[in-house]
């Protein structure tokens, strides 16, 4: 699958916005979708994934309660709601994929095999 990430931009402390991942190419029956972020001078984070068709979702604990992801399979996308967004939220935010993951392996990156080309966020204090 070919992944593409968008929706990133500036918003102020306390603020929402809502990232998109268009994904092209044919999907798995196991395919899991997964948000990761990279904040300047720090090792790639996973904030959370879901099933794409069993739908499950699973969060890092950063942001659980303030993100939640979602699926749309009408248009084949998977977004990423971000509320209550912090200065420390400030990332470069990147969809991947991967393939028959159980729960505790989801927050590796190294089982995601196709990666999007990111997208900035910036959160404004």
């Amino acid at each position: 699958v070919q992944l593409q990430a968008s929706g990133g931009g500036l918003v102020p402390a306390g603020g929402s916005l809502t990232l998109s991942c268009a994904i092209s190419g044919r999907t798995d029956s196991d395919q899991v979708m997964g948000w990761f972020r990279q904040a300047p001078g720090k090792e790639r984070e996973w904030v959370g994934s879901i099933r794409w068709n069993a739908g499950g979702t699973y969060y890092g604990g950063s942001v659980k309660g303030r993100f939640s992801i979602s699926k749309d399979k009408a248009k084949n996308t998977v977004n990423l709601q971000m509320n209550n967004l912090k200065p420390e939220d400030t990332a470069v935010y990147y969809c991947a994929a991967a393939v028959r993951l159980i729960v505790s392996s989801m927050d590796n990156e190294r089982n995601y095999k196709n990666w999007g080309q990111g997208t900035q966020v910036t959160v404004s204090s």
